[in-house]
């Protein structure tokens, strides 16, 4: 498909089922949060306490609402993993139309990885974005994801991995006829596929001591949104969030450009409507700080290039120079506001991502291996934030 042949004027579907209530070990999960007493400790934020119930506002406007309603269809072996297959119809779906896959890999760890894939992002104007599931099948042993521990600092966890062909950074809940003939062509279902591949991590892998949630690029915009409901399924759980490429950036002084977006996705449920300016115009520290301070169980590690080419000139169109101005002062004032909690790999230069291949680019001495491994390993105190690239304006 063409760039052209996605019109800025189509006609949405409403793909939303009337749930009645959720199933399974999800409403298990939920109720064990209700019943949860918050902790206090290592909270930032200036010392605001973090919500009675983390991400209830989010909850209330309907981010949760296919948790428990879909299961694959069919589960297969493939290697020492399982591929989880849902049926086409009114739930996942790839942007095509063609069926939603996932994968876990159980190796009996009590910390579990949960992996979103990346690949572009879809607009009416621009289709640069994967469209096939089965196309990052299977489940990948490299980068992060590697099983051998000289390779990746996370091998030996069990893994939930989230393949990406929504178009929508996991995040989208629309249907459209594009061609005008009253037959869908583009389906837009990121959030159904996030809801159900939880779902069946939360099957596979039920009490987890640890999560990590790591994403790259249009997945780690993507763990941004799936962040709300991992917290939900796991209530009380640590959660260690990799962000590669992904952490929110948007276009600066263009409002109508980023609400576009976030409309044509259908994805305004995941910004808490109370919090003024969390709506994507401009730095995402707002929603970065407002979702740190919704649980303290959460910790955040940031990673970018800092003029990314692939976000800051090829989807938003505004070039490295500008994307390194927004990127430098969001970081800087996440981890201001949360100290404890924040930490940050920069890295000069206009390339993208880090995790899907050999952790070896290091920046101040320091690998992403290494970074990543103080991060969820330890010590503590040896993960610190580095940078090589300016930290003013020039």
């Amino acid at each position: 498909m063409k760039n052209d042949e996605i019109p800025m004027q189509t006609t949405i579907v409403n793909v939303r089922t009337s749930v009645s209530m959720l199933q399974g070990v999800f409403a298990v999960g939920l109720a064990m949060l209700l019943g949860a007493c918050s902790s206090g400790n290592n909270n930032d934020n200036g010392g605001l306490p973090p919500a009675a119930v983390p991400f209830q506002e989010l909850i209330d406007q309907g981010v949760t609402r296919y948790m428990g309603v879909y299961s694959p269809s069919t589960t297969i072996d493939v290697g020492n993993t399982l591929e989880h297959t849902f049926g086409v119809g009114d739930g996942p779906l790839c942007l095509n139309g063609t069926p939603y896959t996932m994968a876990t890999r159980d190796s009996g760890s009590e910390d579990l990885l949960i992996f979103l894939q990346g690949g572009g992002a879809c607009w009416p104007g621009l289709f640069a974005c994967n469209e096939y599931a089965e196309e990052q099948l299977p489940l990948p042993n490299r980068g992060l994801l590697s099983e051998d521990a000289s390779e990746s600092p996370l091998a030996g966890m069990s893994v939930a991995y989230l393949p990406y062909c929504d178009g929508g950074l996991h995040s989208s809940d629309a249907d459209y006829d594009t061609s005008g003939d009253g037959d869908i062509d583009v389906y837009h279902r990121g959030l159904q596929n996030l809801s159900a591949s939880l779902d069946v991590a939360l099957v596979t892998f039920p009490a987890p001591k640890r999560v990590i949630l790591a994403g790259v690029s249009g997945g780690g915009y993507g763990a941004l949104f799936a962040l709300p409901l991992v917290s939900q399924a796991y209530p009380g759980v640590p959660i260690e969030v990799i962000n590669d490429s992904g952490i929110g950036i948007t276009k600066p002084d263009d409002p109508e450009f980023n609400d576009e977006k976030v409309s044509y996705w259908n994805s305004a449920d995941f910004f808490p409507a109370s919090v003024e300016g969390a709506i994507p115009n401009g730095p995402p520290t707002i929603l970065l700080d407002w979702q740190l301070q919704q649980d303290p169980n959460i910790r955040l590690g940031m990673l970018s290039y800092c003029e990314d080419f692939v976000i800051g000139t090829a989807f938003l169109n505004i070039g490295g120079p500008a994307f390194e101005s927004i990127l430098r002062p969001t970081v800087a004032e996440v981890q201001a506001a949360n100290p404890d909690r924040v930490r940050s790999f920069l890295r000069a230069g206009s390339e993208h991502t880090f995790l899907g291949g050999s952790l070896s680019t290091s920046v101040e001495g320091v690998s992403v291996f290494e970074w990543v491994d103080a991060m969820v390993n330890g010590p503590t105190e040896n993960w610190q934030s580095v940078a090589d690239c300016p930290t003013t304006a020039e």
